[in-house]
């Protein structure tokens, strides 16, 4: 049954769970990026109005929305450096993941429950970044971009507006 310890698992969920799992998937983009020579690389978490700036990461209104990662060009611009690039958010959040599990079977870290939702939503978005599909505003996952990349050769055609 949902209770009041439900709406707090949710209310943590969405704004301390996802952020963080938002970030650390990020976050791959990022190394990867910055190992190939990205220039310009910045990592946006959330969406509407800006809020603030620490070194390259951006915070906006609602940060536990939204999430992504950009960079201008790439000193080894070549298909394996992208895919690299597209690779690693989703082994990024599986480390962690694998990590955190570890961690919980040797009884390294406290708060079983927090740390269970913290797995299954990291794996959440692996599951998702994974399947090489389009999503309903067109954009491809990154499972499809590698999949594009691996079999034809190229990158989906997808514009981001706005922003």
């Amino acid at each position: 049954m949902f209770g009041f310890a439900g709406v707090i698992k949710l209310i943590l969920s969405a704004f301390i769970i996802l952020p963080v799992v938002s970030i650390i998937r990020e976050g791959g983009y990022l190394i990867a990026s910055h190992l190939l020579g990205a220039s310009s690389s910045k990592v946006t978490v959330g969406c509407g109005p800006k809020v603030f700036n620490i070194g390259v990461f951006e915070v906006r209104r609602y940060y536990f929305m939204y999430s992504w990662c950009s960079y201008d060009s790439l000193k080894f611009d070549k298909k394996w450096a992208h895919i690299i690039i597209y690779s690693a958010p989703i082994l990024s959040n599986i480390i962690v993941a694998i990590g955190v599990n570890a961690l919980l079977a040797v009884d390294g870290i406290p708060m079983e429950s927090f740390w269970t939702q913290f797995i299954f939503y990291a794996f959440y978005f692996v599951l998702f970044d994974f399947l090489p599909v389009y999503y309903p505003d067109g954009q491809p996952s990154n499972g499809r971009v590698i999949y594009d990349l691996v079999r034809h050769n190229k990158f989906p055609d997808f514009e981001k507006e706005g922003e």
